[in-house]
């Protein structure tokens, strides 16, 4: 039977992705991060094997006696877990001492070097999910009118740069000013700290970083996005087409719909 590792993090996505492998027939081995990774994915997987954040060669030796020569990385890992729960060992030591930072791209770029150079390619993340990618277009029935549409340029630009200096991936804009910037905080936050500052009316854009890997750490939106987003007051949500992944959309569009949100995937042609 063919097979794929799954190295999981949190949310639905290693789940969606569990569950798709199984319709088509492939086998999963996941290493899972502890505190991370839904306990329910030991139910849609062939094999598990649980790991802290830094424990690379019990990794590498779960995939090597289940024969894993492809893997996905799958999921997130809270930032703030880096400085809490990780458990390095000698092979994780000796890749940290090589990293000149700490930036996510370059951290996950280098770990997938890491794991081809021990014979296991890192796969694209969509690989069996295509249709998780953002399509171009106006997804509701409110559009964004004139006051945000020149947001949507600032803020398309700003989160471009932020993306260029591996900072984060997402910048709530409202009246040509930055509200908020996405830190180790995540998106969720950022809307907040953003919609706190707004009197109605902000955009949240959320983009790929330029020349992000494009087979991991695509920026994500979802249901909780939109949740965010009505309990801060943000109105406008953007994201890019084709390099971004939007969860459950269709309830995405419907609470959005419900609540006056307007949701648009653009790209970099359209500005």
């Amino acid at each position: 039977m063919e097979s794929i590792g799954l190295i999981a993090g949190g949310g639905q996505f290693p789940m969606l992705f569990a569950r798709r492998a199984k319709e088509k027939g492939i086998a999963v081995h996941a290493a899972a991060y502890i505190n991370e990774a839904s306990l329910s994915l030991e139910e849609h997987v062939d094999s598990i094997q649980w790991l802290h954040l830094g424990q690379v060669t019990k990794l590498l030796k779960f995939f090597q006696r289940r024969g894993v020569t492809r893997a996905v990385m799958l999921g997130t890992v809270k930032k703030t877990r880096i400085f809490t729960d990780i458990k390095p060992d000698l092979k994780a030591l000796a890749f940290i001492a090589t990293m000149g930072h700490t930036h996510d791209d370059g951290i996950m770029r280098a770990f997938a070097d890491l794991l081809g150079k021990e014979g296991i390619t890192i796969c694209p993340s969509t690989m069996l999910l295509p249709d998780l990618i953002s399509p171009k277009g106006c997804w509701t029935r409110k559009k964004p009118g004139r006051a945000a549409k020149k947001d949507i340029e600032t803020g398309w630009h700003i989160a471009g740069e932020i993306g260029r200096l591996d900072i984060g991936q997402c910048v709530v804009v409202s009246n040509g000013t930055v509200l908020a910037v996405e830190a180790a905080d995540g998106t969720d936050a950022t809307i907040g700290r953003g919609g706190s500052l707004s009197r109605g009316g902000a955009v949240v854009v959320k983009r790929c970083k330029p020349g992000q890997d494009l087979r991991f750490d695509l920026p994500s939106s979802g249901v909780r996005t939109i949740l965010a987003m009505v309990k801060s007051g943000v109105d406008v949500l953007v994201l890019e087409a084709g390099k971004s992944l939007s969860f459950d959309r269709r309830e995405m569009i419907d609470l959005a719909d419900e609540k006056g949100i307007s949701i648009v995937a653009m790209g970099e042609e359209d500005f």
